[in-house]
């Protein structure tokens, strides 16, 4: 891969911190009126053959059969599992919660390298922001006093599973092998993903759920700004992983929960506690004690 240009990795970075960081609203806006993996999979149905045809157009090559198993793979580790959990999750969960949880992702990926085979062990500082972080999300979740109830567990509970597959995906993207061209690359994640997540939405029943005469306009725009921008987050981000380094891409997730829990509470009328700004100060700063060097 050449060098990418400055510009390239400052549009990326910047795609990675404020549009997925504005994404989380949007999502909650959404599902509040479309089932979450029906919008999910529309999403990045959309999403990913509008990159598919960019790559073909641009003279990519025809992706191998272990392309697509790879690619497929992915999809359903970070599209389906990694977005299309967070999406159900933000049914009954703060956006800016949400994607504080999220977060979690650089301290999944630092527990999954080191049990893998002649991993070493990470150094102090590493540790102590893994303690710090996943304890700032205990906290977070069962709040003393009164407290308790205001947040969902089922919900915080899947939006974690979800941090960890697509912390999974992360992984397993830096060594699986994929097709030359990135945008390819990310349309077939996002195809495969979007399959998987349409299945979901008809197992579960929710094309007979939907009233599309009774979604609001809000949720109409909240589902084209996902589909649309989320998608270019999307695809920077996996650029960014071979572009740049995995610890600079994850950096995303200390700038995102600022950017999604500001957003919730200035323009979704969320609630922003003392309590839940001292958690969300732990978890990040326990995301920049991982991520940094």
């Amino acid at each position: 891969m050449s060098r990418p240009s400055r510009l390239a990795l400052v549009s990326a970075f910047a795609a990675i911190y404020l549009i997925w960081g504005s994404t989380y609203l949007a999502i909650g806006f959404g599902v509040a009126a479309i089932p979450p993996f029906l919008l999910a999979g529309i999403r990045f149905m959309v999403g990913g053959l509008a990159f598919i045809a960019w790559a073909w157009s641009h003279d990519a090559r025809r992706p191998t059969a272990l392309h697509w198993m790879t690619t497929a793979c992915l999809g359903v580790l970070m599209a389906a599992g990694g977005n299309g959990l967070v999406s159900w999750a933000l049914q009954t969960l703060q956006s800016g919660l949400g994607a504080l949880l999220v977060s979690l992702v650089p301290l999944w990926v630092v527990l999954i390298d080191w049990f893998r085979p002649k991993s070493r062990r990470p150094p102090g500082r590493v540790l102590i922001g893994l303690a710090l972080g996943f304890g700032g999300v205990a906290l977070l979740i069962t709040p003393p006093g009164a407290g308790m109830g205001q947040i969902d567990p089922v919900g915080a509970g899947t939006i974690i599973v979800a941090g960890l597959l697509w912390a999974c995906g992360s992984v397993y993207s830096r060594h699986a092998p994929q097709p030359a061209s990135q945008a390819l690359s990310s349309g077939m994640q996002m195809v495969t993903g979007g399959c998987v997540l349409l299945v979901l939405s008809a197992m579960t029943g929710e094309f007979d759920r939907v009233d599309w005469a009774a979604v609001p306009n809000r949720s109409w725009g909240a589902w084209a700004y996902t589909t649309v921008f989320g998608s270019v987050a999307y695809g920077s981000y996996l650029w960014l992983l071979k572009a740049s380094t995995p610890a600079k891409a994850a950096t995303y997730a200390y700038v995102n929960p600022v950017i999604a829990l500001l957003l919730g509470y200035l323009l979704g009328d969320e609630v922003l506690t003392l309590w839940t700004m001292g958690c969300s100060t732990a978890v990040v700063l326990a995301v920049l004690l991982v991520v940094s060097k």
